[in-house]
């Protein structure tokens, strides 16, 4: 029987998770996915994600994709699914991708968002969900250096170390869109992008974040992406970034 590529799109709460990659006796998301496509294949499965979100980090729409032979209709594929995982994780959309499809390797683009609560009182039931920060900002001055990321930079003072950074990589992305903006008591910064380092969307945000108390400038800004590159604001927590969209050509995808 030949294989089938699967491709879907999960929604999941990272709370509980110490991140997407499988790690030895930890629950991850991946381990999740294998477990219950294993399962329904009757066989290992190796499920792959189009990257990995760090412990604690939410995603909208994440795409994964494995092969199987198991011949069960997506429709039906996507009710087993979700009938097995965990509740905090969520399958949307399954469809048949072609075989040479990998969710990594052939995206063209990533969206993230980080929300940051400004009101002195949190909900209880929204704060697992978002970074909680009542003290003043200059949200002015963040809005406006949010755009300074824009561009192809080489944005090493934003990357986390990394267990590849042996290999030499380049640290150069180029960011499509940074904006802030302020919806109701919550700040929302949206990135998008080719790609991103290790925790380089909390470090942009904290950046702004020292912005906003008086502690960088713009000009500031522009040293943390030019050699001999500055240090940038600490790290915000994981608890309030998303994944919210993953994008792709529709070369080898089918309809």
């Amino acid at each position: 029987m030949p294989s089938r590529r699967i491709r879907i799109k999960i929604s999941y709460d990272g709370t509980t998770f110490f991140g997407w990659q499988v790690q030895p006796d930890l629950p991850t998301v991946q381990s999740e996915l294998e477990r219950v496509v294993s399962g329904i294949e009757g066989a290992p499965v190796q499920v792959a994600g189009s990257g990995r979100t760090d412990a604690g980090v939410h995603a909208l729409a994440q795409v994964a994709a494995f092969s199987i032979q198991n011949p069960i209709p997506c429709e039906n594929l996507r009710r087993a699914m979700n009938r097995l995982l965990p509740h905090t994780i969520r399958v949307f959309d399954v469809e048949e991708a072609d075989p040479a499809f990998h969710p990594r390797f052939d995206a063209t683009g990533k969206h993230y968002q980080y929300r940051i609560w400004r009101d002195e009182i949190c909900p209880p039931f929204d704060r697992p969900f978002l970074h909680h920060h009542p003290y003043p900002l200059d949200e002015s001055a963040m809005e406006a250096a949010a755009p300074l990321f824009e561009g192809e930079h080489d944005f090493r003072a934003f990357a986390a170390a990394d267990e590849k950074d042996g290999l030499g990589k380049s640290k150069i992305r180029n960011v499509f869109r940074s904006r802030l903006r302020r919806e109701g008591a919550v700040l929302l910064f949206d990135v998008e992008g080719s790609g991103f380092l290790k925790h380089m969307v909390r470090n942009l945000m904290g950046t702004l974040v020292e912005v906003g108390k008086g502690n960088l400038s713009r000009a500031d800004m522009a040293t943390l992406m030019t050699p001999p590159y500055g240090k940038c604001g600490a790290s915000v927590p994981a608890k309030g970034l998303f994944l919210i969209s993953v994008h792709y050509g529709e070369a080898r995808l089918r309809s």
